[in-house]
This record gives structure tokens, C-alpha cells and sequence, in this order.
């Protein structure tokens, strides 16, 4: 048996609580990667970062879900890095990398008006959705007529695949109550990727997007509060499909019907070029058993 000190914080907000949480894992270099997984087994959350050593960049972080690893996690980043400087072990640098399953990708540090953290995302991709959009719309627990037809439904990535889906109104989002393990039947294309539906109408009149988030069935997971990587992608669909410009600064907010409010800044640069910015906030330690 061994035992593992955790770190719990809340990303994409300043208040505990709020947001979504993350485990931060930060003496990991001793576990395996089946170690690391049952560790976010243990404690539960839709990710636990273990953050290590890297001969290619200046930190190397793994993200685990309770099911498996991923590839990317925006929320488990910011987290992660909150921890880091916020405890010293990042000293006085604003700029560095990451190395992720994703990709080296470039962080920077503000510290303006408390603490902010950007972070470079993997250049977007997307994939058509070939399945049904009354079995899409059925496994959500609303009517296919939420799902906005003058929008594509779609796979994007800008480092892990989610089904990004646009929803008419923002009162479908109440009512939706997911069948997670139905996914992948629907999700011929991709089976293990997660539904991100998403809307333009907002509660906050300063948000441009509001959204939900829904585990692949494989992750051990039902719902994300508040997404980064998913947030990140969908500022690249807002640019492709909705709003073609050159520079385009998003707040997408989300996390509001699990009472757990969060925002994500999204900055889109010619397209492809992808920048989410957030915070985070401490919120307590524990320790599992593995």
C-alpha cells in the first residue's frame, strides 16, 4: 500500500468551491502509470495532474482521468501551474513549456491582477459526425429540435477530441440529463471521445458562449464543471462557423446549472492559433491509499 499526498484546487475560478476541481499529485516521479491512475480513482475528481521532470521542455505534466490517461487537460493545467508558482517551485519565470501527450505547448505567467495563467493549445482539428442526431439529442434528455441545424455538429480537438454540438437555446441546458454510456454507440467516428454542447445564448450578457460538458463513459466521469481544452476548440469552431476574424477574444462561460460557475478566456489568432486563459484557487489536502 502506498500513500499519496493530494492537492486540491479549483480551476477557472478564484473561488473555492466553484469552478472545476482538479488533484494535483506533486511528488510523482516514483509512480507508475498505473499508480497515477488509480490515484485519480481514488480521489474522484475528472482529473488529477501528476506533474514531472521533462528532457524536452521545462515541466512535463500527465493528466489521468478515473478511467485512463488523456492526452490534454486545460482545467488540470491551470491547476497545476497555479500550484507550482504559488508554492515556489517555479521561481521567477512567466514564460516556460509544457510537455504533454498533446505536445509541447508554451505557458505564460500574468500576475498584473492576481494570478493568471495562458496556456498555447494544440492547433485545431476537426472531424465530421456522421451519427444520428435524434439518438445524439435522446442520450443528452433533450429533443433533436434543440439541436441547432443551421450549425454543424462536429469532432474538434485542440488536443482532445470532444463532439462539439450547437444547442438553439440556453433553456435545453436544463433540461439535459446524459446517458453517458450511450455515447459510444452514437460516437461511431470516435467512441471514447466526450459531447460538448454549447450554446451562444449566455446568462452573463459579457459571455459569448455558454456551455456543458459530458464524460465519455470510459473516463469513470458523468460531467466536467468548466473545460479548458474543450473551451479552447470551441473558440476555433466560433471562428470557423460563426465569426471569421483575425483576433478573437471569448469568454465562454460554463458550470452554472452544476452550481459550480466558471469562466474561460479564449483567444483566437488567424483561426488556428488557440490561447486559453484562467486561475485557479487552493482548496484543501488530503491523502489516498493505493
Amino acid at each position: 500500500m502506498t500513500t499519496i499526498k493530494v492537492y486540491h484546487y479549483d480551476a477557472f475560478s478564484q473561488i473555492a468551491n466553484m469552478g472545476n476541481p482538479a488533484g494535483v499529485v506533486l511528488d510523482s516521479e516514483h509512480l507508475t502509470a498505473e499508480q497515477m491512475r488509480k490515484t485519480a480513482e481514488k480521489v474522484g475528481f475528472n482529473e488529477t495532474a501528476f506533474p514531472l521532470p521533462s528532457d524536452k521542455a521545462d515541466l512535463r505534466i500527465r493528466f489521468f482521468t478515473p478511467g485512463h490517461e488523456i492526452n490534454l487537460c486545460g482545467h488540470a493545467t491551470m491547476a497545476t501551474i497555479y500550484a507550482l508558482k504559488t508554492r515556489g517551485l517555479l521561481g521567477d519565470r512567466t514564460d516556460f513549456t509544457i510537455e504533454t501527450k498533446a505536445g509541447t505547448l508554451p505557458i505564460r505567467l500574468h500576475t498584473d491582477d492576481g494570478l493568471y495563467i495562458t496556456m498555447t493549445q494544440a492547433a485545431p482539428q476537426f472531424q465530421p459526425f456522421h451519427g444520428s442526431i435524434e439518438a445524439l439529442a435522446s442520450a443528452m434528455g433533450i429533443a433533436a429540435e434543440d439541436i441547432d441545424a443551421e450549425l454543424p455538429a462536429l469532432y474538434g480537438s485542440t488536443g482532445t477530441w470532444t463532439l462539439l454540438v450547437p444547442i438553439r437555446t440556453l433553456d435545453a441546458f436544463t433540461r439535459m440529463k446524459p446517458l453517458n454510456e450511450r455515447f459510444p454507440a452514437i460516437l461511431k467516428e470516435m467512441p471514447k471521445a466526450s459531447v460538448h454542447p454549447f450554446c451562444l445564448e449566455t446568462y452573463d450578457a459579457n459571455a459569448h458562449m455558454h456551455a456543458r460538458h459530458f464524460s465519455s463513459p470510459y473516463s469513470g466521469t458523468v460531467e466536467d464543471p468548466v473545460t479548458g481544452t474543450a473551451s479552447g476548440v470551441m473558440g476555433a469552431y466560433y471562428a470557423k462557423y460563426i465569426q471569421q476574424d483575425a483576433l478573437l477574444n471569448l469568454s465562454i462561460e460554463q458550470g452554472q446549472e452544476l452550481g459550480r460557475n466558471g469562466r474561460v478566456l479564449v483567444t483566437v489568432t488567424d483561426g488556428d492559433q488557440i490561447q486559453v486563459t484562467g486561475n485557479a484557487v487552493y482548496v484543501t489536502e488530503f491523502e489516498v491509499t493505493i
